[in-house]
């Protein structure tokens, strides 16, 4: 299973970075939440502390607008995941950039969608 940390984590049920956190539980994938609010999602604290390390990433997945990215640059790069999912309206080419210049390869894709056709 893939490790996947889901970066604008939110305990808001309506929102989709929410339904990612629980289907890739449901999926069987080991999830860390990371946001800018604190409080709990799956049942897992959401990190807002970007100083926290989390070790053995696979994937980040993004829930976070490109206009709000530059503040989460260093700590996505820093966890050297695999891979980024630039799920739908969070596509960036400055951190894709970023992301190839550091050998992570980026997908423009929809994790839940990922997750239902089994491609993840």
């Amino acid at each position: 299973m893939k490790k996947t940390v889901v970066v604008g984590a939110t305990d808001n049920p309506s929102r989709y970075a929410y339904k990612a956190v629980h289907r890739l539980q449901q999926h069987g994938h080991e999830v860390v939440p990371v946001g800018i609010k604190k409080s709990e999602v799956g049942g897992k604290k959401i990190i807002t502390d970007l100083e926290e390390p989390v070790k053995d990433v696979d994937t980040v997945t993004l829930y976070v607008g490109p206009q709000n990215q530059p503040y989460w640059y260093d700590y996505i790069l820093s966890l050297k995941p695999k891979r980024i999912i630039f799920n739908p309206g969070t596509e960036n080419y400055e951190l894709e950039k970023m992301a190839a210049d550091a050998d992570i390869e980026t997908l423009h894709h929809c994790t839940l969608v990922m997750l239902a056709t089994d491609s993840y």
